[in-house]
């Protein structure tokens, strides 16, 4: 069931920098963003319309976008993170034209990283998503902690497929599942999808993992082997979660695509310009990156 072509949701710009407490300036981002555009890169996920005081690195989103989509090339999206209706409301007014959301599938996970129950988090949303299907913009919904907690350890797939469900039938056009802990295993990781995928279209589902066991690859395959087709990824592997600590990093968007081409299915990625790119945001947050390919081949 392995697909021939994978979509790779570039996530560094959003989910990478906002665990960095270093900011990065408004033109640098657009420099980065502008980077990753030249790779091939067909989704880029730019920014999030959160509060500013919880998240400093993501207050400058509306310049970052409203910049960006002068130059836009038709082939590529670039979605935005929003909370409620302000952010979603804010992202309108900066030419959004793709969202996602999200949602935990823990409900001590939910009152740590938005202040409120997992179904509290779904009335929020019931606003959103229909505001964003009358403006023809696209909904994306993310799950965290599908695998693990870090407050309460293990989560059941029939609750994370229930969650998952309740976000497709509100109408969210794909559902991304996500170990935000890292903690997840294949076997686990197939378990997870396959129950998922029984009320789910696996067109619809994307696959979303944190390397801090280092399963982030392993579980990808085992993805893969289910057929899921569109997975999350960050150059240079930066990114954590500010609400999960000992969390580190996304699984490096360069090490995937590496591990795709050897195995003859396409993304459209130029693998140098990547590590490139990788490189250039590296530099910038004067950081070593977690890229096992870029680091072989002499980069960083």
């Amino acid at each position: 069931m392995l697909p021939t072509h994978v979509t790779l949701v570039e996530v560094g710009p959003r989910d990478g920098l906002q665990n960095e407490a270093q900011c990065i300036s408004l033109s640098d981002k657009i420099k980065f963003i502008s980077a990753l555009t030249e790779v091939g890169l067909p989704v880029i996920e730019v920014g999030s319309f959160v509060s500013p005081e919880k998240i400093p690195q993501m207050a400058d989103t509306s310049e970052v976008l409203l910049a960006i989509n002068k130059n836009k090339p038709a082939h590529i999206r670039y979605p935005v993170l929003v909370p409620n209706q302000k952010g979603f409301d804010a992202a309108l007014a900066a030419g959004a034209r793709e969202i996602a959301v999200f949602a935990a599938a823990s409900e001590t996970f939910s009152q740590h990283n938005i202040n409120c129950s997992i179904a509290e988090s779904l009335a929020r949303f019931t606003s959103v998503i229909s505001a964003a299907k009358k403006q023809k913009i696209r909904v994306r919904a993310y799950i965290s902690c599908v695998l693990g907690c870090p407050y309460e350890g293990n989560i059941s797939s029939h609750q994370v497929a229930a969650l998952a469900k309740e976000l497709f039938n509100m109408g969210c056009d794909e559902i991304s599942l996500g170990d935000t802990i890292g903690v997840g295993t294949p076997l686990q990781a197939q378990k997870m999808i396959s129950r998922v995928a029984k009320d789910i279209p696996l067109h619809a589902l994307a696959v979303h993992f944190h390397d801090t066991y280092g399963q982030a690859l392993a579980n990808i395959l085992a993805a893969l082997q289910l057929g899921i087709s569109i997975i999350d990824s960050s150059i240079a592997g930066l990114g954590g979660c500010p609400y999960a600590k000992g969390a580190t990093g996304n699984v490096a968007t360069e090490d995937v695509v590496y591990m795709l081409q050897g195995m003859g299915i396409s993304t459209g990625v130029d693998l140098s310009k990547a590590i490139a790119a990788g490189q250039f945001i590296s530099k910038l947050l004067k950081k070593s990156a977690h890229s096992k390919v870029a680091i072989a081949r002499g980069f960083l």
